[in-house]
């Protein structure tokens, strides 16, 4: 009985020399919202997908166009030309509509691994920087998924992982000058 007594003070002395876990925790929201690569990436593609709407715009018009035409001079053709007209315009159809969508999809695709590779880069340079800092944890939080219900301000790394990832992004673009 005296043992067990004297192991529990032992371990519970042990446990109490123990340093201190360093926490901290990010907003992933305004960290990414602020990460110069993710805006650079956007910017990048804003002119792509207003060229892809403008091209998808002008595309849906010129069939349009050509389908009202097709309409007028249908209503002076026999049933049959006119049922030959219409399956025409629906082999048209269905093929615009088919360019449309991998036009779309291909545009996404892009702007999705670029996106995804940025996102990677961030993971990383958190995961680095609460190592080269001495944090036991770094936790997150967004506007969609919480796992730090409260953090104390004084252990929000928001500001800090902002300036320092887009630090390095600084960086790069002088060693690119």
């Amino acid at each position: 009985m005296k043992r067990a007594i004297a192991l529990l003070i032992i371990l519970i002395s042990f446990s109490s020399c123990q340093e201190q876990q360093k926490i901290g925790f990010i907003d992933r929201t305004k960290v990414i919202n602020e990460y110069q690569v993710k805006k650079d990436i956007e910017e990048k593609y804003k002119p792509k997908n207003d060229a892809y709407i403008k091209r998808r715009d002008s595309l849906v018009k010129q069939f349009d166009f050509d389908y009202q035409n097709a309409a007028v001079r249908a209503q002076s053709m026999s049933p049959k030309k006119q049922q030959e007209l219409a399956q025409e315009f629906q082999q048209r159809d269905a093929i615009l509509r088919q360019q449309i969508q991998f036009e779309k999809n291909e545009l996404e695709k892009a702007f999705t691994t670029e996106i995804d590779t940025a996102m990677s880069k961030f993971k990383k340079f958190v995961k680095d920087y609460g190592k080269s800092n001495g944090y036991t944890f770094i936790l997150g939080t967004s506007d969609l998924t919480s796992s730090v219900m409260y953090g104390s301000e004084a252990v929000d790394l928001t500001e800090e992982v902002i300036k320092a990832l887009n630090g390095d992004k600084k960086e790069e673009k002088k060693a690119q000058e």
